[in-house]
């Protein structure tokens, strides 16, 4: 059954770590603003710390001849730190108060179910269930979206504070 995903993983690995390679030189240009920012710095580290857990759930689903039982217990792993991750810096920037650009509960809320999705892939896969790869499938490409659209936040923000 995983067999039939590698190209989704392979695709979906590749363009992660090129986008998180893409964030990581725009931040290097960058350093002084997001280091003097509570919220450009979480933002950045939630961007590069999502594309990442992309970039590693899809090389765990091409590790060959693996169940994915054990498929599914390392995302549950991987993912639950993501999320803590992603929570904690959301709300560190929120109160902060720094920079309100895409600081909502709508965006904390997406977010957080796209990971909460990931989990919940990795439960159904834990437990025998295939749909699991379906429910990650579809949360991983969601996620893309929230974390292309917080590093344009991102940039947006940077922009802001050098033309102040």
């Amino acid at each position: 059954m995983l067999a039939q995903w590698n190209n989704f993983f392979v695709m979906v690995g590749g363009g992660a770590a090129a986008l998180a390679g893409l964030i990581f030189v725009a931040m290097s240009i960058n350093h002084e603003v997001i280091i003097r920012n509570t919220t450009h710095r979480n933002r950045a580290i939630n961007m590069l710390t999502g594309f990442t857990a992309i970039f590693m759930a899809s090389g765990l689903a091409l590790i060959g001849n693996q169940y994915l039982e054990m498929l599914g217990f390392e995302w549950l792993i991987l993912w639950l730190i993501a999320t803590i991750v992603f929570i904690r810096g959301y709300v560190i920037a929120l109160r902060s108060g720094m920079s309100s650009i895409g600081l909502n509960m709508p965006r904390l809320a997406g977010g957080t179910i796209c990971y909460l999705a990931e989990v919940i892939g990795a439960i159904f896969l834990i437990l025998g269930y295939t749909s699991g790869l379906y429910i990650a499938a579809v949360a991983i490409i969601v996620l893309f979206a929230f974390l292309i659209s917080g590093a344009w936040l991102l940039m947006i923000g940077i922009y802001q504070d050098l033309t102040k």
